[in-house]
């Protein structure tokens, strides 16, 4: 009898034992699987980051040289304006806003802030002197 219980145990951790596996190695597989396409998209999300970085690189490098062409050509024709045409008036030369030398190296162009109050006073607070009476 001890001998058709150990058969039967082989038997049975046999079935056992190949329906874990089976079940296991599945689970297993999945699992490297999707590591793998982690690890991928790590390296895509990373190629892509230095993609990025290197348009803006070269973007703001294209708008400096932009600016920097932009501001040469005004200047030029500023210098032109005033030396072909010596009888038009400073109101008629569509130049006539020149640009200064420590403007030229500036990225910037003047900005007037706006103010958050008025000139002169509203009114709001005053006291009707008419409605007291």
């Amino acid at each position: 009898m001890t001998w058709e219980y150990a058969i039967i145990g082989l038997v049975v951790g046999i079935i056992i034992g190949a329906v874990a596996m089976r079940f296991g190695n599945r689970k297993l597989r999945q699992q490297q699987a999707l590591q793998y396409e982690l690890e991928q998209k790590k390296t895509e999300l990373e190629t892509w980051r230095e993609e990025l970085v290197s348009h803006f690189a070269r973007s703001a490098e294209l708008l400096d040289n932009m600016a920097t062409d932009y501001r040469q050509l005004y200047q030029h024709m500023a210098q032109s304006s005033s030396s072909l045409l010596p009888e038009m008036s400073e109101q008629t030369n569509p130049f006539r806003n020149r640009l200064g030398e420590s403007e030229a190296g500036n990225d910037q162009a003047p900005v007037q802030m706006p103010r958050d109050y008025s000139e002169s006073a509203s009114g709001l607070l005053r006291a009707d002197r008419s409605k007291r009476n």
